[in-house]
């Protein structure tokens, strides 16, 4: 699985992508984080990338040029469909259904992730580059890099081969194996700590009873 993140900031990925899983899965080429600085396209001496709205108002606007020159030269970069994908709050709200069915695609081995700031982008870029939106949820933050690492980890752990056990993920929070609940709860050793016992049917070695107690206990999200 590849990404390609559009930032303004690539040096705020450094430590994510060295860190953990998916740092590991990096190294191991199970998936790909190839970042680019839309500064880099920017056309005037400055590398100017922002701009005040018509009609006024507070804030800047990331503009037309750097980030269509950015992003069409990334889609070019391999024959592809990949989708861009614009972090910003007022996305489709990102979850593990849709962390699931993006890895589900087989013909989705890359994506695109842009990442906004300031005031958001001139709508044009929208309109015409942007295949999809998502969001975090209803805040706002400082720019796209958080959420666009949030992505990352979230698919990239997915990916085959990531996380070692396919179990690992697949019955957890939110996945189709746990009917979209909360996951049950998860106790080690020891069996008894400060008069607070792990729960007899954990302890017996009768998988169907396990089972059953685990299922009993899942949560609705």
């Amino acid at each position: 699985m590849r990404f390609d993140v559009l930032t303004l900031f690539p040096e705020a990925f450094e430590s994510f992508l060295k860190t953990s899983m998916i740092g590991r899965a990096v190294e191991k080429g199970l998936i790909d984080v190839q970042l680019f600085n839309i500064r880099d396209f920017s056309t005037d001496k400055h590398h100017s990338v922002d701009d005040e709205p018509y009609g006024g108002g507070a804030g800047m606007l990331m503009m037309c040029q750097p980030l269509f020159d950015s992003i069409e030269h990334v889609k070019g970069l391999v024959a592809d469909e990949a989708p861009v994908i614009f972090m910003t709050p007022q996305g489709d709200v990102f979850d593990q259904t849709v962390a699931e069915s993006i890895v589900d695609q087989k013909k989705c081995s890359r994506m695109i992730l842009l990442c906004g700031h300031y005031e958001g982008i001139d709508q044009r870029v929208r309109d015409a580059l942007v295949d999809r939106e998502i969001s975090l949820g209803n805040f706002v933050l400082t720019g796209g890099e958080l959420p666009a690492q949030v992505f990352i980890d979230a698919v990239g752990r997915l990916v085959p081969g990531v996380l070692g056990k396919a179990a690992s993920h697949q019955e957890e929070s939110f996945s189709a194996h746990l009917d979209r609940k909360k996951e049950y709860p998860h106790y080690t050793r020891p069996a008894e700590f400060r008069g607070l016992k792990v729960p007899d049917v954990l302890l017996s070695g009768h998988h169907a009873e396990i089972e059953l107690w685990r299922k009993n206990n899942c949560k609705d999200s």
